[in-house]
């Protein structure tokens, strides 16, 4: 039987914190035709706030190191303030969104991450996303607007990466629909140059993907972006596209095979 298509954007904190990028992404988000629904960071948001109460942000290999503290300001921010100012917006846009963390309608659950090289604290990793509750929520309706936070299943929250949210969430929705996973950021691509807008990797799979970290082009917070690209089109996602948060064109952007 032919699935419908669903539509799954993740947006990053640079653009949840720039009121004007967010609303033309918001713009364009809600003319997506069909279902969808949006997953969004907020990092620089944890790191500001965090600084303005005197506790220090750190970040190994593109993740947040979350000790008990930060744990309490990316709860703040991610659940309630980035969340619900999205949530918020689309309403005005005529989008029936509903706000989501992980441990909403135990949606995603997740397990601390195991110490090895690094002890990344309170950071969780994803053992299971619902998709048959978020497809009843979106089969209502409903825009799901899901925040970067999950649960273990024993009362505890934990920061959870948001290009890894959205990757399993796209992952996990797949057993319902055709999904096309886009990250939104504000770079128009993955670039060859990170100097140079114009140097778009139009196609990566996973052999030039791995010449590129070799060598360096790809580092940072690229990295586990693409990782969870990858994860996702080898678990049956249809398609995933890094691309400008402004336009939201697919074919603009890097389309990863």
């Amino acid at each position: 039987m032919e699935k419908n298509c669903i539509t799954v954007v993740k947006v990053g904190g640079a653009v949840v914190e720039d009121s004007s990028r967010l609303s033309e992404l918001l713009d364009n988000f809600c003319k997506i035709e069909g279902r969808k629904l949006l997953v969004h960071g907020g990092g620089r948001s944890a790191t500001k706030i965090a600084a303005a109460l005197g506790i220090d942000s750190r970040m190994v290999n593109g993740r947040r190191v979350t000790d008990a503290e930060m744990l309490r300001v990316v709860t703040m921010v991610y659940g309630g303030l980035v969340n619900k100012n999205i949530v918020a917006q689309l309403q005005t846009r005529g989008g029936n969104a509903l706000g989501l963390t992980g441990a909403d309608m135990d949606v995603v659950r997740s397990h601390k991450r195991e110490v090895k090289d690094v002890d990344y604290g309170f950071v969780g990793d994803v053992d299971t996303v619902d998709g048959s509750r978020l497809a009843d929520l979106i089969e209502s309706g409903v825009v799901p607007v899901m925040a970067p936070l999950t649960h273990d299943g024993k009362g505890n929250i934990l920061n959870t990466n948001a290009d890894t949210i959205a990757s399993e969430t796209a992952k996990a929705l797949s057993a319902y629909y055709d999904v096309t996973l886009v990250y939104a950021f504000e770079k128009a691509g993955v670039l060859a140059d990170s100097d140079d807008e114009g140097s778009v990797i139009r196609c990566l799979d996973k052999e030039k993907f791995e010449k590129y970290v070799a060598d360096g082009t790809i580092a940072g917070g690229m990295l586990p972006k693409l990782e969870n690209a990858f994860a996702a089109i080898k678990a049956g996602v249809k398609r995933v596209a890094i691309t400008k948060d402004t336009d939201l064109e697919v074919r603009c952007g890097t389309m990863i095979e």
